[in-house]
């Protein structure tokens, strides 16, 4: 195939990157671990930690682990915000050679077990903050260790104090979890234990990120050290032209306002910022707008990955403005789609245009981008970046003509190996010379530039969150005054979509019971914010819910 979009890039960027370099991650980690010891690494309220720090730290809680008798292969959850456990437990979990599995903290029991029980995790590390959710889903699942972080953990015994007293008081629900260990009484149990690096290979499985399914439950990406090694250094070599531009002086600083259980934030921060050897600004609630401009205004910060709803809330933060952005030198977008309205006043805030991207969880973050020495917002989501390969295919997996519209399919080393245990949703999504069927409908022009004109799949993204409306619409069903439902996403202003959901009433209820009905079994991001009541709902003649034609119909009443 041609691949007209490598006479687009910008100079010195090559068309693929070398990951033999590294065997594995951990092999990458101990690389910066080595060459910057001495450098701060990561820092959340105002507490940092050294390269060398979590080096130590890692190696301790892994051979916690080992000591456990887990063996390399077995499945370790991390369900935590951005605090600096993640960092240690998310390195200590690879260095050991066991997978990680992410988990969004935010998950409700029923979504949580349904993670634990279909990854086969054998441990989990928890904040005490979401322990009580752990408490009703564990009984259900393999879950043998349990290790219970707290936001105090690791800030400083005097600090450390105050805040495990505020945030208990405030954000800890009552919680029982019997056997489970403190994550500072594992590190120091597995200070004295003897750590074993394993033999890896690239092929390896480092990390099950976690997706939306057609049956209505999430299933697991399989992310390779191989796959998660090119993105990260694909994602080095794609922002260059931005980084030697001399706006960095020392240190590279990047903010990490998306949570690190987001693949985004996961690759294009945290590894990214550990193969420069930079420092690593965790914000561990990005909705305290007023709390993130203070924090990030302590720095001269330099790399701002961010969605939409983020970009908007800080252009619109009076504080935010008076910010020092002389260092800012990469701001890209990515998970949802940056508007145009959005990205004018970022540039005129920072003077630093942003960048968008496209990426997903089956591709370990971005797999397009737009030129990073861009200097405008050009409402495309870029170029194929190093080693990816992009087609535009027809339903029948032909390729269009050139210039037409049809499915974006991505044939990348950083693609996922498959599912977890799913091989027939693999194959639904996989063609027969590997290139992996996004679901989303794009073009390309004639400079290699791909735009997102429309979505195959029904998935709904809400502040860049994937949201699938089996999911919902199989929990919602579980009511007891729910005859059938069908979920859509509709346009939002705030979040660039939200959920939609039409009900078929067995018995009457209102749209309140339901909405409290969703906050028990449903993460926030997934629960309805339109609710609407119908005699039938449309469907075809063998009885499928025509979802399309219920979007339309709303897309037509609000005159879009």
């Amino acid at each position: 195939m041609e691949k007209i979009w490598l006479k687009s890039y910008p100079p010195g960027v090559p068309a693929a990157v070398d990951t033999g370099i590294y065997a594995s991650l951990p092999a990458l980690f101990e690389d910066s671990f080595r060459k910057f010891a001495n450098e701060k690494a990561y820092v959340c309220m105002d507490k940092a930690i050294t390269y060398g720090d979590v080096d130590r730290m890692s190696r301790a809680f892994g051979a916690y682990l080992q000591s456990k008798g887990l063996k390399q292969g077995d499945r370790v959850a991390i369900m935590m915000p951005n605090v600096l456990q993640y960092p240690v437990a998310l390195a200590a979990v690879l260095r050991a050679g066991f997978i990680a599995v992410n988990v969004n903290p935010l998950y409700t029991p029923r979504e949580l077990e349904h993670q634990l029980k279909d990854s086969g995790a054998l441990a989990i590390v928890v904040l005490e903050n979401f322990a009580s959710v752990l408490q009703e889903a564990l009984p259900k699942t393999g879950v043998k260790h349990v290790i219970v972080a707290s936001m105090g953990d690791m800030l400083g015994l005097a600090k450390g104090t105050l805040v495990n007293f505020v945030v208990r008081r405030k954000m800890v629900p009552a919680w029982s979890l019997p056997g489970h260990v403190t994550f500072k009484a594992a590190l120091a149990e597995g200070a004295k234990a003897i750590f074993v690096s394993p033999p890896m290979k690239a092929e390896d499985i480092a990390i099950l990120q976690y997706t939306g399914g057609t049956t209505g439950l999430s299933k697991g990406a399989i992310l390779t050290h191989r796959a998660l090694l090119s993105a990260v250094l694909g994602s080095e070599a794609w922002l260059q032209p931005a980084m030697s531009t001399g706006k960095i002086k020392g240190q590279v600083i990047a903010v990490c306002a998306l949570p690190l259980y987001h693949v985004f934030a996961l690759v294009s921060v945290s590894f990214l910022a550990m193969r420069l050897g930079g420092l690593c600004i965790l914000i561990p609630n990005p909705r305290d707008m007023n709390g993130l401009v203070k924090e990030i205004g302590k720095y001269r910060f330099n790399i701002f990955p961010a969605v939409n709803t983020l970009f908007n809330g800080l252009v619109n933060n009076a504080d935010f403005a008076k910010l020092d952005f002389s260092g800012l030198a990469v701001s890209n977008g990515g998970g949802m789609a940056v508007t145009e309205a959005v990205a004018k006043k970022w540039f005129a805030i920072t003077g630093c245009p942003i960048i968008e991207g496209y990426g997903l969880s089956e591709t370990s973050s971005g797999v397009t981008c737009n030129r990073a020495d861009s200097d405008k917002f050009t409402g495309t989501i870029g170029l194929p970046m190093p080693g990816v390969e992009i087609k535009i295919l027809d339903d029948d997996g032909n390729e269009v003509k050139h210039g037409d519209a049809g499915e974006i399919a991505i044939r990348a080393p950083m693609n996922m190996s498959g599912y977890w245990n799913q091989p027939a949703e693999t194959a639904k999504v996989m063609t027969a010379d590997g290139f992996f069927r996004s679901g989303d409908i794009g073009t390309m022009d004639d400079d290699g530039y791909l735009r997102i004109v429309d979505r195959k799949k029904d998935m709904i993204l809400v502040s860049g969150f994937n949201v699938y409306p089996n999911e919902v619409e199989a929990a919602m069903a579980e009511h007891p005054d729910i005859l059938e439902c069908a979920v859509v996403g509709l346009p939002d202003s705030n979040s660039g979509e939200k959920v939609a959901l039409y009900v078929v009433q067995k018995n009457p209820v209102t749209k309140e019971e339901l909405s409290k009905f969703a906050e028990q079994t449903l993460a926030g991001y997934k629960r309805p914010r339109h609710i609407e009541f119908r005699e039938t709902l449309p469907k075809t003649n063998v009885g499928k819910i025509l979802r399309r034609e219920l979007r339309d119909e709303a897309l037509k009443q609000q005159g879009k």
